[in-house]
């Protein structure tokens, strides 16, 4: 009875002890002090600007407390079977903001930058009950996020100034974006030129295209359709291509009159461009003797007019809410 008793008392004991030996190794790979992170954060900064967390990481580094820096987070799918089709440039301007951070004078260990793939850690997504992306979060260094904490990319977008501007207003540094140099524009213009002046050189004795009214009028109508289109609030905002509806469909055209889409841009286009041509056949039917071609021209000048003004009528009024009036659509 006390040799059963006795090898009870050593089971148990060395029980406990395994016990004690395992919590303390969890511990020790988890429970991470303060500074052991910020260290941490600092020697994986010091390898890439922008941090790549899993489920794990992103507890670890992002949710636990308490921390004493801010953490901008992406949260997205660039797999290309997840055809998230703004997720890869969303994640270049965001890469460029991580970037001009972490290379500026003002770069310090109270502000990170970093991303969550939906592939890697799909936990996190189902933490934050999100099921969208791309998503900018911001998490304080004190506290829960707010709603504003959350970057409205269908208002502002996602171009690196964008962000920048978010990351300004929710920590209070401003980071000064560095583009790296891009050549693709003055290679494509050299390149524009040199084929434009040797096309110009082999048709030096015969220049009567260049007064042709044809062609310049085509110039204008196509430089008039891409600023009357939105081109130039593209390049300056940066929209996304399209973006999803609550109820997880593709819209091509932004909801409010405070924003657009690119894809938007050239729906507007070909509506503008189909209502000039309607334009341009009623004339031309009418510059000249009456007979069936000229008939014909008359009535698909006067079709064309009235369907794409019909639309682009209605697309002005899904835009501007209380807009009352429509003409063929609503």
């Amino acid at each position: 009875m006390k040799v059963l008793r006795h090898t009870l008392l050593c089971a148990l004991i060395v029980l406990a002890g395994c016990l004690i030996f395992v919590a303390a190794q969890g511990k020790q790979k988890t429970g991470l002090t303060l500074s052991e992170r910020v260290q941490n954060l600092v020697d994986m900064n010091m390898k890439k600007p922008l941090l790549r967390f899993n489920g794990q990481k992103f507890r670890e580094y992002v949710k636990n407390t308490p921390r004493n820096y801010s953490m901008v987070v992406m949260l997205t799918a660039l797999a290309p079977t997840r055809q998230c089709q703004i997720c890869r440039h969303a994640h270049d301007e965001f890469s460029i903001v991580a970037n001009s951070y972490r290379f500026s004078p003002i770069y310090s260990n109270k502000l990170f930058f970093a991303m969550v793939d939906f592939d890697e850690g799909s936990d996190v997504f189902q933490m934050l009950r999100l099921n969208t992306a791309p998503v900018f979060m911001h998490f304080p260094a004190k506290g829960k996020p707010k709603g504003a904490d959350t970057m409205d990319i269908h208002r502002v977008g996602f171009a690196a100034d964008s962000i920048a501007k978010f990351v300004a207003e929710r920590t209070d540094i401003t980071i000064r974006i560095f583009r790296p140099p891009n050549y693709s524009g003055t290679v494509a213009m050299i390149t524009l030129v040199a084929l434009v002046g040797s096309f110009l050189y082999i048709r030096r004795n015969n220049l009567e295209f260049l007064y042709n009214k044809n062609l310049w009028g085509a110039i204008a109508l196509f430089f008039c359709f891409a600023m009357i289109s939105g081109q130039m609030w593209n390049h300056i905002r940066g929209p996304p291509l399209v973006h999803k509806t609550q109820n997880g469909g593709v819209a091509y055209i932004h909801g409010s009159s405070q924003g657009q889409l690119v894809v938007e841009t050239y729906i507007v286009m070909f509506l503008n461009a189909m209502i000039v041509l309607g334009m341009i056949l009623l004339i031309e039917s009418g510059t000249q003797k009456a007979n069936n071609r000229n008939r014909i021209m008359a009535m698909a000048g006067l079709v064309l007019l009235t369907v794409f003004f019909s639309f682009l009528l209605s697309v002005f009024r899904s835009k501007a809410q209380g807009y009352p009036y429509s003409f063929l659509f609503k």
